[in-house]
């Protein structure tokens, strides 16, 4: 990590939903969370809670100094809608494979 620059990944306990255009895509009570200074927290959610029925893999990649190689899925009306890094960095193992998208609505806690 550079001087300043921390992230933090952490088991949550969050029921947190994803929706567009009025449907479903995840819906989760086990996120991994993940803190990284200056970025709102991000809610990475198992595969197994996610719609990846709808996604369409796209050819958009990413590169973070901090956490790998982001790959991302996309739906008809929605490009580049959710992310993953399907090989991250050790510090931040907890992702891996788990989906990330832009809007999450969080319920509560479980």
């Amino acid at each position: 990590m550079t001087a300043g620059h921390r992230i933090t990944v952490e088991q949550g306990t969050e029921h947190v939903r994803v929706t567009h255009g009025g449907q479903v895509l995840a819906e989760s009570r086990r996120p991994v969370l993940l803190f990284e200074t200056g970025l709102p927290v991000r809610y990475y959610l198992p595969p197994e809670d996610v719609r990846t029925d709808l996604l369409t893999p796209s050819d958009k990649r990413t590169h973070c100094p901090f956490k790998g190689d982001a790959s991302y899925w996309s739906l008809p009306d929605a490009p580049d809608l959710v992310w993953a890094y399907l090989y991250p960095k050790p510090e931040v193992a907890a992702v891996k494979g788990h989906f990330c998208f832009y809007e999450t609505e969080v319920l509560g806690t479980a």
